[in-house]
C-alpha cells in the first residue's frame, strides 16, 4: 500500500511537472520585426530584447528586414500566420504597415511600435522610445554651448542634415534641434550658406551615411570655396560619419583646417573612437538595455491583462489615433562624459572603445 501511495504521488509530481513545463513553454512566441542589420544600434536592439524576453520566460522570433519594405511586410505576415501573440516593430516605414497589422489586430495580435512610430494604423497598440524632441534639443544644444552663442559670439556657419522623412522620429530630432537653432539663424549669428533647411531639404533617406557624404560633399564645393563650415547638424553617427568623409576629404581636420562641430546618435563604436580622436564632437546616448526592459514590460502586462505603464498620451499622434507612449530620456556624450556613461553603465567596455 505505501508502495502505491508513493507511486501516485509520483506520478502527480510528474504530471504537475510536464503541466509547469508546457506553461512556461506557452510564454509567446513574441515577434520582432527590426529594420536592418547594417546599423550596429539594431542589433544591440534585438539582441537586448530577445535577452529580456527570454529572462522572463518568452520564446521570441526575431527577424531583421535589412531595410527592405516589401521583406519587412512578408516577415511580419509570417509572425502573423504562426501566431505570435504580441508584434514588436521598429519600422522601416512607419506608412507601409496598414494592412499588416490589420490582419494581426484580426486574430488578436497586439502590436508595440518600437523606437519608430508606425502611421497610419488604428492597431498600434503602444509605442516605446525616447523623448525624440529632446534628441533634437541636446544636439543643438551642444552646437549652442561649444560655439558660444548664447554669449553673443558668431556668426557661424553651419549646415542641417536630417534624418529618413519615411521616419517619423526624424522629424522629432530636427524640430527639437530647430527649437534652439532658428532664433540665431533668424538674429544672423548662424549662417546656412547653402540656404537648405526644412525636412523636405535636408532628410537623408534611409540615414545612409554615403548619401550624407554625398551631400556634403555638394554642399563644400558649391558654398564653400575658401570660407570655412563651423557647425554640422547631423541626427544619427551613420550620417556622422558620412560627414566626417566628406570634410576630411577637403582637407578639414588639421591644425590649418580644424573639424566643425559635428553631432549625432546612437553612441556606436565607431562615433565614440572619433569623439575619443577629437572629429566627432558630440553624440546622444540612448540606452538599449533601458527601452528592451520598458517594451517587455508592455507585453507582460498585456498578456497578463494590466494596463501597461505609459507616460505620454499626448505627443504622438500617427495620423487615425494618439498612441499611448512610454518615453525614456537620452543623454549627451562628449570627450569629457563617454567613459562615465558608457563604460560606467557597463554599456561598453573601454576596451571596445580604446
Amino acid at each position: 500500500m505505501k508502495m502505491f501511495k508513493t507511486t501516485i504521488v509520483g506520478l502527480l509530481i510528474g504530471a504537475f511537472g510536464l503541466v509547469s513545463q508546457a506553461g512556461a513553454q506557452e510564454k509567446g512566441p513574441i515577434g520582432i520585426s527590426m529594420p536592418t542589420k547594417s546599423s550596429a544600434r539594431w542589433i544591440a536592439d534585438g539582441d537586448n530584447m530577445v535577452k529580456v524576453f527570454k529572462e522572463k520566460g518568452y520564446k521570441t522570433d526575431l527577424q531583421y528586414a535589412e531595410d527592405d519594405i516589401p521583406n519587412q511586410l512578408a516577415q511580419i505576415e509570417n509572425m502573423v500566420t504562426k501566431g505570435v501573440k504580441v508584434l514588436v516593430i521598429a519600422a522601416i516605414d512607419g506608412t507601409t504597415l496598414s494592412n499588416a497589422l490589420q490582419k494581426a489586430a484580426d486574430k488578436g495580435i497586439k502590436v508595440i511600435a518600437y523606437d519608430r512610430l508606425i502611421r497610419g494604423s488604428k492597431n498600434v497598440d503602444y509605442y516605446a522610445t525616447f523623448d525624440n524632441f529632446q534628441v533634437g534639443v541636446l544636439q543643438a544644444s551642444y552646437i549652442e554651448k561649444t560655439l558660444g552663442l548664447k554669449e553673443g559670439k558668431g556668426p557661424f556657419n553651419i549646415e542641417l542634415f536630417g534624418g529618413s522623412a519615411d521616419d517619423n522620429n526624424a522629424f522629432f530630432f530636427y524640430n527639437g534641434a530647430m527649437s534652439v537653432l532658428q532664433p540665431y539663424i533668424d538674429k544672423g549669428k548662424l549662417v546656412v550658406r547653402s540656404k537648405q533647411t526644412g525636412m523636405d531639404k535636408v532628410s537623408t533617406l534611409r540615414w545612409d551615411g554615403a548619401v550624407a557624404q554625398a551631400r556634403m560633399d555638394n554642399l563644400l564645393s558649391a558654398y564653400y570655396g575658401n570660407a570655412h563650415v563651423d557647425a554640422v547638424l547631423s541626427p544619427y553617427d551613420g550620417i556622422s560619419i558620412g560627414i566626417l568623409s566628406s570634410l576630411k576629404g577637403v582637407g578639414y581636420g588639421t591644425p590649418k583646417q580644424p573639424m566643425p562641430i559635428v553631432t549625432g546618435q546612437d553612441a556606436e563604436v565607431p562615433s565614440v573612437k572619433s569623439i575619443v580622436r577629437g572629429e566627432q564632437r558630440q553624440t546622444v546616448f540612448k540606452d538599449t538595455r533601458e527601452l528592451a526592459k520598458v517594451t517587455v514590460g508592455m507585453v507582460d502586462a498585456m498578456l497578463s491583462g494590466k494596463a501597461p505603464a505609459i507616460n505620454d498620451t499626448k505627443t504622438y499622434n500617427n495620423g487615425v489615433k494618439v498612441v499611448p507612449s512610454y518615453l525614456l530620456k537620452p543623454v549627451s556624450v562628449d570627450v569629457s562624459n563617454w567613459k562615465q556613461v558608457l563604460v560606467g553603465s557597463g554599456y561598453y567596455t573601454e576596451a571596445q572603445i580604446k
